[in-house]
């Protein structure tokens, strides 16, 4: 559950209201990500263990080939309830940054941090022989940026305590990072390496868009500055009236 300023009514001196809201927009690829993630689930419980064998990222098979890991492991999940909470986490905030980004650069950050999350698991953990499935990593990430794009809001911690998007995204990276780098990191079957993956990735790409526009934006303002001052310097030279216009 989150929360948000609202926008100012008609006249001056009104103060704007907080609007309560549990979910967000079902978005287009956001709405495809969740059907795909669906369809992985009931094609693991048709096929069995084989399914999660093949398509899992397991590091020592992806280091003898099975590179298509990375693209397929997020699309599978361990039960009923670890599909549900990541289906409800990116309902809760991904759809917001669907509407905000576009759906080309909300596309690319799903894969951005979906790659990410799988590549921290493969690097640290060659030896590990089981697969890890899931689609926490993109969830991480998605979190990091709505944490990064929303700081001030405000989400319910359990439905009942509220806490600032940016502490609570930080918490959860703090949690992650300590539990990577635990002895105990690999007990319980949850890949914290991946969701460190992900949310690493998914602020790295968001500095690197960031200094990307700033400099895509100086560039266009020189350029534009360089075309008026240039402009100064047109001038029109009319002959004859049957002439066309020259320019020097």
């Amino acid at each position: 559950m989150s929360s948000g300023g609202g926008d100012f009514g008609g006249g001056w001196g009104r103060q704007p209201q907080m609007q309560m809201r549990l979910g967000g927009a079902l978005t287009p690829v956001l709405k495809v990500f969740m059907i795909v993630c669906g369809v992985g689930y009931i094609a693991q419980m048709l096929v069995g263990p084989s399914l999660t064998n093949l398509l899992g990222l397991t590091p020592v098979m992806f280091w003898h080939g099975a590179v298509f890991q990375l693209f397929t492991f997020h699309f599978l999940h361990a039960n009923i309830w670890h599909i549900l909470l990541n289906l409800f986490v990116l309902w809760m905030f991904g759809g917001e940054l669907e509407i905000l980004w576009g759906r080309r650069k909300f596309i690319i950050y799903l894969v951005i941090t979906g790659l990410g999350a799988g590549l921290c698991q493969v690097l640290f953990t060659p030896q590990l022989d089981v697969p890890v499935i899931g689609a926490s990593g993109v969830v991480y990430g998605v979190l990091m940026a709505y944490g990064i794009t929303y700081p001030n809001r405000t989400v319910y911690l359990y439905f009942l305590l509220p806490i600032k998007v940016k502490w609570f995204v930080l918490g959860l990276g703090l949690i992650e990072l300590m539990s990577s780098i635990s002895a105990r990191s690999e007990i319980g079957g949850v890949a914290h390496l991946a969701h460190l993956g992900g949310m690493v990735f998914g602020f790295l790409f968001l500095r690197y868009d960031r200094v990307y526009m700033r400099l895509r934006d100086s560039y266009y303002r020189r350029k534009l500055k360089k075309r008026r001052g240039d402009a100064k310097h047109i001038y029109v030279v009319r002959g004859d009236d049957d002439d066309k216009p020259t320019y020097n």
